[in-house]
């Protein structure tokens, strides 16, 4: 028998109802969005920024969402410590981590020259030391679970070698390193870890600095298959398929989200 069109059961969506999904950096931006997504999809939400997330967080608990918020600095063990113990306490298990949490607006592109060398000891300190600090705070409460699904955020420019930002590009080739070795360390654990690599988003942090010229954004641009800036929500449906059950048997794996700039 052949189904018509209004008989045919209507699709609900990815799911994450009842998970406690961490996100770093989400007091704004693509962080923001992330959370916004999750917390749609039925995941408790606990949120941890160097700025204060409550706007987020009160805008997730105003629409009848879970969630919680966390000012920390993911370079400070103690700081990542208490914001795991929090959400522990709040929810009672973490079953997704997005490390979202970097620097990037607040840079300007520069000669590696003329890079300072503790401004690439910065860079290297949030976004590769912090990545680290927290998933060795989150992996253990995972692997008591014996399941977890993490999600980092590097960034396409890894791929394209992008010139004048070094330190930033260099930092996220380790967020995508590290990504692949703890991929094959967890496993056992069923622990699945992948990465997400957007392309230039215009983020609040990017339209804020100004840091980039509108020359360098418009010729980021006209590289991609689909022509448009690109927004944080673009992000949000990859980050949940892989937070979610539907991506199980997936891991070490990193997927390019950028309009199509970078082809592989």
């Amino acid at each position: 028998m052949i189904v018509g069109v209004d008989e045919v059961e209507p699709a609900h969506g990815l799911s994450l109802q009842g998970r406690t999904i961490l996100i770093t950096g989400a007091a704004q931006g693509i962080g923001a969005a992330i959370a916004r997504s999750v917390a749609s999809k039925g995941a408790n939400v606990s949120i941890a920024d160097l700025r204060s997330p409550d706007e987020v967080v009160n805008e997730l608990v105003r629409l009848g969402h879970r969630a919680l918020g966390t000012v920390c600095d993911i370079t400070d063990a103690t700081a990542v410590g208490r914001f795991i113990d929090a959400s522990l306490a709040e929810f009672g298990s973490i079953e997704g981590l997005v490390n979202n949490a970097a620097m990037f607006s607040a840079l300007r592109p520069t000669p590696f020259t003329e890079i300072s060398s503790d401004e690439f000891d910065r860079v290297m300190q949030v976004n590769v030391r912090g990545t680290f600090e927290v998933l060795k705070a989150a992996v253990p409460v995972m692997r008591t679970m014996g399941y977890g699904k993490i999600v980092n955020i590097a960034s396409s420019t890894f791929f394209k070698g992008a010139a004048y930002l070094l330190h930033y590009v260099s930092s996220k080739g380790a967020v995508i390193a590290m990504t692949r070795a703890l991929a094959r360390e967890v496993g056992p654990d069923r622990i699945c870890v992948n990465c997400v690599a957007p392309g230039l988003t215009m983020s609040d942090g990017v339209l804020q600095t100004g840091n980039l010229p509108r020359e360098r954004i418009e010729a980021d641009l006209i590289t991609r298959c689909l022509a448009r800036e690109q927004l944080p929500e673009d992000l949000t449906g990859i980050v949940a398929f892989l937070l979610s059950a539907e991506s199980d048997f997936m891991t070490g794996q990193t997927v390019v989200v950028d309009g199509g700039s970078m082809l592989h």
